[in-house]
């Protein structure tokens, strides 16, 4: 099965960025619809953003305007750039590869954002 890597979480201060990496482990990635969901303590992992197979992206309303999400087919790999960044981004990402019925998950990347 798929191994979902990401990488590029921190610590930044309200205001800033930061930008997020997730690398597939296989070639069907090109294939498949990538995303990135945030989770916080004791809450439901939530959409942030969503990238089609075909570059078709949509975004949770808290975020539009501030993320953007892209992929590379050919390196495999989906981004997640966050800008003007507030206290309340501060979750756990994960990427996601939907390959239905399933979706498969990363580890998990943690951003904090001090205030």
């Amino acid at each position: 099965q798929v191994q979902l890597v990401e990488s590029g979480g921190g610590l930044v201060q309200a205001g800033g960025s930061l930008s997020l990496s997730c690398v597939a482990s296989d070639n069907l990635f090109a294939f498949n619809s990538m995303g990135w969901y945030r989770q916080a303590p004791g809450k439901q992992r939530e959409l942030v953003a969503r990238v089609t197979s075909g570059g078709s992206t949509n975004y949770a309303d808290f975020v539009k305007g501030r993320y953007t999400i892209y992929r590379d087919n050919a390196k495999n790999t989906v981004y997640l750039q966050m800008n003007s960044l507030k206290p309340e981004d501060t979750d756990v990402y994960y990427c996601s590869d939907t390959r239905a019925p399933r979706i498969y998950w990363g580890q998990g990347t943690q951003v904090t954002v001090s205030s």
